[in-house]
């Protein structure tokens, strides 16, 4: 996906190891649409070299204010006035306390300082010792450099190149990419707190058979990004999938309808959006064995007998809290046939304002999808496209609802 596509970045790099993870960001950034300028400090030139990074960004590198082919001699005028952003990765301990002070004695520190700050925002991705993070010096330049307007965007946690263990690393260049694409997106759910049920349910038979579907979580996770892209505050209560976590979502795995019945009831209290896109069981074993039901040789099928899982999305659509509006209800179906109808019939039946419908059997397990929005006035159709773009288009449909006070008034 082009997400950064006409975005210019430039990609600051300071005084690190993490700058060998510069170059994966780099090709990344440029693989998502963006151009990219790299300017390097002279302390990041002992660990990546100008080589390295003009390759990589098809664009000369530049390290000097004095660099004399810029034919006015202002590099940290011309480069900020050309971006869209600046993103610096690493930032080195020593750097944050240049920009936390004003101080511009280089051509990055120049250019962080000269840019045009309501037009050209500043991303700082640090990366150093675990002790050096967590001093008071450093945390008092983080606290100043977001005072100034600038975003942190925090640092991973795991072994170092030191040998110590702990908080400091750089995150990993999906990780920034994420947060970059997400940076740039609208904010419609500002304020907003989410919650998102995604995945299947697995109904156990005995310890080594159960019941279950095909959905494979993705769309409830590109729900889950996009919401937290727009800006609320997501969690994320996850079937038995195999997928990561979306950047900035807690995330609450289950795995029977029933156990995702009691994550909702934990997490709805603070919602104030819930979007039920999990592929929940109707129905579930009424007894589960103990151990490993065998053949036993005679041909005869073990009987099994059945009961209706808990509706969790019918509950929480008559709830008071959702009768009175203060929580908007959205629900999902996925059919095999008669969409239109069918959807119709749920919304009225599960008392949600919005049904999202799609075909099962065309999207289980893909990364694209087509949605039908089914309101109590009408039906909306969003054309097949990935699900992460379907997922904003969504959550850009619901911010609209909510902003028009169209709250749980299902008919």
């Amino acid at each position: 996906m082009n997400d950064l596509a006409g975005k210019h970045i430039v990609l600051g790099l300071t005084g690190g190891i993490a700058c060998y993870k510069s170059a994966e960001l780099c090709r990344a950034l440029i693989k998502a649409g963006a151009t990219v300028q790299v300017v390097m400090t002279e302390a990041a030139g002992q660990f990546i070299t100008p080589v390295t990074m003009q390759a990589l960004s098809q664009r000369p590198v530049y390290g000097s204010q004095w660099d004399v082919r810029a034919d006015n001699n202002m590099l940290h005028i011309n480069l900020s006035r050309e971006a869209d952003a600046c993103l610096i990765a690493p930032a080195s301990a020593d750097f944050m306390a240049k920009l936390a002070q004003g101080r511009a004695d280089d051509l990055l520190s120049l250019l962080c300082l000269a840019r045009p700050r309501q037009t050209v925002p500043l991303l700082i991705a640090p990366a150093m010792n675990r002790e050096m993070w967590s001093h008071p010096a450093t945390q008092r330049n983080v606290a100043q450099l977001c005072a100034d307007g600038a975003t942190v965007l925090g640092v991973g946690q795991g072994d170092q190149a030191c040998g110590e263990t702990g908080d400091g690393r750089m995150l990993e260049p999906q990780e920034l990419l994420d947060d970059l694409v997400a940076f740039f997106q609208a904010k419609p759910m500002l304020g907003q707190q989410v919650l998102v049920t995604a995945g299947p349910t697995y109904e156990a038979i005995d310890p080594v058979r159960g019941i279950t579907n095909l959905s494979s979580g993705k769309m409830g996770f590109a729900i889950a990004r996009a919401a937290r892209e727009a800006g609320a505050d997501v969690t994320l209560v996850a079937g038995p999938v195999s997928l990561a976590t979306p950047r900035g979502v807690r995330r609450v795995d289950v795995l029977s309808a029933r156990d995702m019945q009691a994550a909702v009831a934990q997490h709805v209290g603070a919602a104030t959006v819930f979007i039920a896109c999990a592929a929940v069981a109707d129905w579930r074993p009424a007894v589960a064995a103990d151990q490993k039901i065998k053949k036993d040789g005679s041909g005869l099928v073990p009987e099994l007998g059945f009961v209706e899982n808990p509706d969790i999305l019918a509950a929480v659509a008559q709830s008071a809290r959702a009768q009175c509006r203060a929580l908007y209800c959205v629900g999902f179906a996925a059919e095999s046939q008669d969409l239109l109808a069918n959807a119709q019939a749920k919304r009225a039946r599960k008392g949600v304002p919005l049904l999202v419908g799609n075909i099962g059997p065309a999207t289980f397990g893909q990364d694209d999808n087509a949605l039908l929005l089914v309101d109590e006035a009408r039906a909306q159709e969003l054309p097949r496209n990935s699900k992460l773009v379907l997922a904003r288009q969504l959550i850009a449909n619901i911010a609209s609802r909510i902003r028009a006070g169209g709250r749980n008034d299902a008919g």
